[in-house]
């Protein structure tokens, strides 16, 4: 490690608190991490802001250690661990990191080069903070999950995505235009969100505060194939088997007490489960899978293929910055992805 500082600037919480309150996130200066064998260390550039930021904060009480948030990152490599062989010092990088160690609202962060990719190049650091930890949710949930095939322009039917505008929306529909041939339905209920979910790729919006069934019926009506589930799976679960064909496939990536999924038996409709974080919490054998995705990513957002769902930088990562795009998270308002830039030095 060179030229690197002992202790930096970062943003924790010690208390799972209202986000109004001034200490539900504050700043501190804590040690700058060493990078473990695999490990990069890496000068965070810029940040993006995710339900999982706020949903930590709220049920997981550190008692009152400081636990620093943060999953979505892009910055630049100063120092490698000993074992790491897919990058190099000086190279620009964006990841979503592991849910199990210290986040990235730090200006220096560590992370398992196997969960990381080259940022691309045609995007500034903030424009590519945005796009990790959703890019790696939709991927994962088309092409692993529902079983869909890059690339594979001859796979046709429609492909339901509720709240198309948020983060992993928007991306789901960028990769389902792109790379299938699949009818891109969304749920959106106002005019800018609507406006948005057709930017990102929808070729079709239905109102999800109004009755789906009907909605769907006009645009899809031969059924749905896929359902990807970004909120609201519990209460729209009826609606989605009913206007589902039989033997189709959804994923859901939302949490809820309790999922009536009996509905989808006399069907045969096959439900999964999305959640980026699995392969690095339990350590699986392909955490390298991540690393390609993103690289994946990166080449097609270079190609000018996908774009970034960045819609609104808050500026430097602050407490107080922090808080706002917490408070906006929260709301469920959000367009597109928050991001925050650089650390105010």
């Amino acid at each position: 490690m060179t030229d690197i500082p002992r202790t930096m600037p970062a943003v924790a919480y010690r208390k799972s608190l209202p986000i109004e309150d001034p200490e539900a996130l504050v700043d501190l200066e804590l040690p700058v991490p060493r990078p473990g064998p695999r490990d990069l260390l890496v000068r965070v550039e810029a940040v993006a802001v995710n339900p999982v930021d706020y949903k930590v904060r709220k049920n997981a009480d550190p008692g009152g250690e400081s636990r620093v948030l943060g999953w979505d990152a892009s910055g630049v490599v100063v120092a490698v661990g000993d074992e790491v062989t897919l990058f190099s010092e000086g190279d620009e990088v964006y990841y979503a990191g592991d849910l199990n160690r210290p986040g990235a609202d730090s200006r220096y962060h560590a992370v398992d080069e196997r969960l990381v990719a080259r940022k691309p190049a045609s995007l500034s650091f903030t424009e590519a903070a945005a796009l990790p930890l959703t890019a790696l949710t939709a991927w994962e949930g088309l092409f692993e999950r529902l079983g869909l095939h890059t690339g594979a322009l001859e796979q046709t039917g429609a492909l339901l995505i509720t709240a198309a505008a948020g983060g992993v929306g928007s991306v789901t529909a960028q990769l389902a235009r792109a790379l299938t041939s699949l009818t891109v339905i969304g749920t959106a209920s106002r005019p800018e969100t609507e406006e948005f979910a057709r930017r990102m790729g929808v070729q079709h919006v239905v109102d999800h505060h109004k009755p789906l069934v009907p909605q769907l019926a006009e645009v899809a009506p031969g059924g749905l194939d896929y359902v990807f589930s970004t909120i609201g799976t519990d209460v729209n679960m009826a609606a989605f088997a009913e206007a589902m064909k039989p033997f189709g496939r959804m994923v859901a990536i939302d949490d809820f007490d309790s999922l009536p999924v009996g509905v989808l038996k006399p069907k045969s409709i096959s439900f999964h489960w999305e959640f980026m974080f699995t392969r690095s919490m339990f350590r699986t054998a392909d955490q390298a899978v991540q690393h390609h995705i993103l690289t994946q990513v990166a080449r097609l957002v270079d190609a000018g293929v996908l774009t970034t769902t960045a819609t609104r930088d808050l500026g430097p990562v602050t407490a107080a910055n922090l808080r706002e795009a917490h408070r906006i998270q929260e709301s469920g308002t959000a367009i597109g992805k928050t991001t925050l830039t650089g650390f105010g030095e």
